[in-house]
């Protein structure tokens, strides 16, 4: 199966009326994408008041923590500290009471070996240390289906209006305004009005097609598998007794996939089952159908002669089984906005803190000119494709800060409701305030390594 084999593209008149849709709702607030920023958007901005539609086009909330099952929230520490609170500290607790993550507790959060061999086949450590062994850190590991159950409970407590099945294709626009989406479903193409709209899908496919400025580039593309019937404890005991012969092992299984992690597997809360974020591909166009089909087929062979060497020649995966594949290919990098601000790779190396920061992660701040296009009024984004250049977001993309700026562009949103102004026109140290009041920290006071921008001065 190739592109070549395609029918040639037709050039087809479309009129007005193959492009009507009925309105199927209005609402102060269209979030579109039920990803982790999504979710955290839509709940956040109800929870404020605020009249609220999310647009989903899977049949699950949860995105790539569901569906992708990128199942480690990582990237929210700096040191000891815990720099991404709010929406994520409530999945996490919210998972831990059903028994679906687990997260190492704070007198565990140090280094030695012995800690790493409890805990760093869970993924909980930080993976930015150059230390052997790397330190355990306040991270979760947790079950996809878990996600998916918090995202639902969130969404219904907070009354959102949520519709899945429902795929985003294209944008309303009157005169550079935001005015709502038009999705297409098995009833046909329904428009959703609003007088905000938020993009979380991930790759800006509202905003880009409104007319916001962006760039685009690739990074790595993952899909993800689970194995069943583990013997984990097997598994470890080998590689901490035959720790040459075990990584010889290693090495070859990473070379079928093609690429991973250090670990090619991690433990979940369920016993006997793995994931292994793997095989990681690169060259594939994340928004490109015929890209992502080829990368679909690719992966899928990697995976199939993978676990048929790892049953062969890796103890305790003797009777392991596939369990799933991630019904969602993990896309890292596509379209990214070129904002009010475009974040820089020195902005994330150098910790640098800006007066109208609304969002953090593990040292770096989000400003909330980051989340604002340029060109389109009452959008917003929030998510992997806020505005910066690729190198930096390569370096802050993980599922908990993203989480973060979703709940501030949502307290944001609300906030433009509340007070009817422009959703540029807020002020960020409202924001700031809106996002302490959801217990979420919102960047505002600067670590004690941050290096302070004294040109990113916003009149509130």
């Amino acid at each position: 199966m190739n592109a070549s084999s395609a029918m040639p593209s037709q050039h087809l008149s479309i009129t007005p009326s193959e492009l009507s849709a009925p309105v199927i709702s209005r609402s102060d607030i269209l979030v579109v994408g039920g990803g982790p920023a999504g979710v955290a958007a839509a709940v956040t901005a109800a929870r404020s008041g605020a009249k609220v539609t999310l647009l989903e086009r899977y049949s699950s909330l949860g995105g790539l923590a569901s569906g992708g099952m990128v199942l480690v929230l990582d990237d929210m520490i700096n040191g000891q500290e815990i720099t991404v609170t709010g929406i994520v500290s409530e999945y996490v607790e919210r998972l831990q009471k059903l028994g679906l993550a687990i997260v190492p507790p704070a007198d565990d959060r140090k280094t030695s070996e012995e800690l790493w061999n409890k805990w760093g086949r869970y993924g909980t450590f930080d993976f930015h240390s150059h230390t052997t062994p790397k330190p355990i850190c306040y991270a979760a590991a947790f079950d996809p289906d878990g996600w998916k159950r918090v995202s639902n409970d969130l969404v219904r407590e907070a009354g959102v209006n949520l519709r899945l099945h429902s795929w985003f294709s294209r944008p309303i626009v009157e005169n550079g305004v935001m005015k709502g989406v038009v999705c297409e479903t098995k009833s046909g193409p329904q428009a959703f009005t609003a007088d905000i709209v938020i993009d979380t899908t991930g790759d800006i496919d509202v905003a880009s097609r409104a007319g916001a400025s962006h760039v685009k580039d690739n990074y790595l593309t993952t899909l993800v598998f689970r194995l069943g019937n583990v013997d984990t404890n097997a598994a470890e005991a080998f590689e901490q007794a035959n720790p040459k012969e075990a990584r010889a092992i290693n090495r070859k299984i990473k070379r079928i996939l093609g690429g991973a992690w250090e670990l090619w597997w991690l433990k979940t809360p369920i016993e006997g089952v793995v994931w292994c974020n793997a095989p990681h591909m690169t060259g594939y166009d994340g928004v490109d159908p015929a890209d992502m089909t080829a990368a679909e087929f690719a992966a899928r062979d990697r995976i199939t002669e993978a676990v048929d060497y790892v049953r062969a020649h890796l103890p305790g995966f003797e009777n392991c089984y596939m369990l799933d594949v991630a019904s969602q290919m993990g896309v890292r990098q596509t379209r990214l906005l070129q904002g009010e601000y475009v974040m820089t790779k020195d902005d994330v190396t150098s910790r640098r803190h800006f007066a109208d920061a609304v969002a953090r992660g593990r040292d770096y701040y989000y400003p909330y000119r980051s989340l604002l296009p340029k060109e389109v009024d009452q959008l917003l984004v929030a998510g992997r494709h806020y505005s910066a250049t690729p190198e930096a977001q390569k370096m802050s993309r993980e599922i908990p800060p993203c989480m973060a700026m979703g709940q501030a562009v949502g307290v944001a949103a609300a906030l433009a409701v509340e007070s009817r102004v422009m959703v540029r026109d807020v002020a960020a140290a409202d924001i700031q305030l809106g996002m302490r009041r959801h217990g979420a920290d919102p960047g505002d006071v600067p670590s004690s390594n941050a290096t302070i921008d004294q040109a990113a001065v916003v009149s509130a």
